[in-house]
């Protein structure tokens, strides 16, 4: 597994970095956000080191779609009943601040900080 020593998401899949983790399993880790927007937000990655939405190929499908069917199951364990959103930031121009491609899932009751 591809894994970039200087990407904060994979020192903390490796552990290096602490995180509130949420999920875990061979191919994605999900952990809670530090500024979150929501009162729940968490972020999914892969732990394979994918740089962002442009670097995704067909030979990830599968993981994509585990990712899409986990948000729900872990909304509904944190307790989001009333909705949730995902958000995908892609790039310098679609405001990726980290370059490991991730999933933002955020719900809870509103008003949030963001979004």
């Amino acid at each position: 597994m591809h894994r970039d020593p200087s990407c904060i998401f994979c020192r903390i899949v490796a552990g290096e970095i602490p995180s509130r983790k949420a999920y875990e399993d061979e191919e994605l880790f999900v952990f809670h956000d530090i500024a979150p927007w929501a009162p729940v937000h968490v972020l999914m990655i892969p732990k394979e080191h994918i740089a962002g939405f442009y670097d995704v190929t067909d030979a990830h499908t599968a993981m994509l779609g585990r990712m899409m069917a986990l948000a729900p199951r872990l909304m509904r364990e944190h307790g989001v009943t009333n909705g949730f959103r995902t958000l995908v930031n892609t790039g310098q121009d679609g405001r990726q601040e980290v370059p490991h491609f991730h999933v933002h899932v955020m719900g809870g009751p509103r008003p949030w900080v963001k979004g």
